[in-house]
């Protein structure tokens, strides 16, 4: 390999407010680089060329100007943009990585990563690759994705079997898990989704037992009566990745003792604090006994061995399934993350920065 190479970056040019826009980032000319550690990076540092990159609902709020308390911190305008990946080490000072090692975890948007501690700390080397387990599937279903559907549904929820589900975003990178998981835990399951596209996938690729487009005029004229139409018994579980108009809707289905698990307010994320939709179902919560519970990814990375243990026979054998939708390129991240926010994304989206057998 030479000893140096062409370092393009991605930068979020100014916070955001409202929807984010292409001319937010900006894709920086590449710059020579050398291709191993300097010494002024610290020890336990780890230098990663970049294969695969995650675009996730969580990094929009991370392109705002901070204004409350977070779990993660935001964006600095100016510099590298930085989420989940897939990539390879090309150097190391990390005594548990080596050259030529496949990783995934936070890493920049750009074609290649100085990852200092203590973020390196939180690469985790790829074990299962190949016999029917894709590489990029370590942005989805076997990242973070995919744990966090597991923790969310098994572990919050704690479903029992011929229980309820309600699941929305539900063909998206989390939910089109979740749907088969409660599946396979003996539940009955509904999702929404936002096209008729997507509602077919969820019926005939991932199995859920019915799912509707919310965004039908028939459907959102009143999200509480087309619940009510799929649910007349109620529901016994919610998994939440939309919230405003969607939560209340479940809230006035939901049955007694229920539980939701709150992943993601999609819906709520490209408006401004004084914008964003009131709950007014929230009397439902006491009067039903619900069990509301939010959670991030990050708090239960001690469990990835036992999901990873769980799921990998199980893809391998088909029984869980999974759809990607790549951008190809690192010039097409941005117009990829937007695409999340209108939609255009059918499953988990991600972007092919260079192949896997690149030099």
């Amino acid at each position: 390999m030479a000893a140096t190479a062409t370092n393009r970056r991605v930068i979020l040019k100014e916070y955001v407010e409202g929807y984010p826009r292409e001319e937010h980032m900006e894709l920086l000319p590449g710059v020579e680089i050398p291709l191993r550690l300097g010494a002024d990076d610290p020890a336990g540092s780890v230098l990663v060329k970049n294969l695969y990159l995650s675009c996730d609902p969580y990094m929009r709020p991370k392109m705002s100007r901070p204004v409350r308390q977070s779990y993660t911190a935001a964006f600095v305008p100016g510099s590298v943009i930085t989420g989940y990946g897939v990539a390879r080490v090309v150097d190391s000072t990390d005594p548990r990585l080596a050259a030529g090692d496949l990783v995934w975890g936070i890493t920049g948007w750009e074609d290649y990563t100085v990852v200092k501690p203590p973020v390196s700390k939180l690469l985790s080397k790829i074990r299962h690759h190949g016999e029917g387990v894709p590489l990029s599937y370590y942005t989805g279903v076997l990242g973070m994705p995919g744990l966090t559907a597991y923790v969310g549904f098994h572990e919050i929820c704690a479903p029992k079997p011929g229980e309820k589900v309600f699941v929305s975003a539900a063909s998206g990178a989390v939910g089109q898990l979740v749907g088969q998981f409660a599946k396979l835990a003996g539940c009955h399951v509904v999702g929404s989704a936002g096209s008729d596209e997507k509602v077919s996938l969820l019926k005939s690729r991932f199995g859920y037992d019915d799912a509707f487009n919310y965004k039908d005029p028939e459907e959102s004229a009143d999200l509480a009566a087309a619940l009510a139409r799929r649910f007349p018994e109620g529901i016994d579980i919610y998994f939440e990745n939309v919230g405003g108009a969607m939560l209340d809707a479940a809230l006035r289905n939901m049955r007694v003792h229920g539980r939701i698990a709150v992943c993601g307010l999609i819906s709520q994320y490209n408006k401004a604090e004084g914008d964003k939709d009131a709950v007014r179902n929230l009397d439902a919560v006491i009067v039903k006994r619900l069990r509301i519970q939010g959670f991030i990814e990050p708090d239960h990375k001690h469990l990835y061995p036992q999901y990873e243990e769980w799921v990998v026979p199980r893809i391998r054998d088909g029984t869980v399934a999974y759809v990607e939708d790549v951008a190809e390129g690192l010039e097409s991240a941005p117009a990829a993350l937007i695409g999340l926010f209108h939609g255009r994304n059918v499953g988990k989206q991600l972007v092919r920065v260079a192949h896997e057998d690149d030099e």
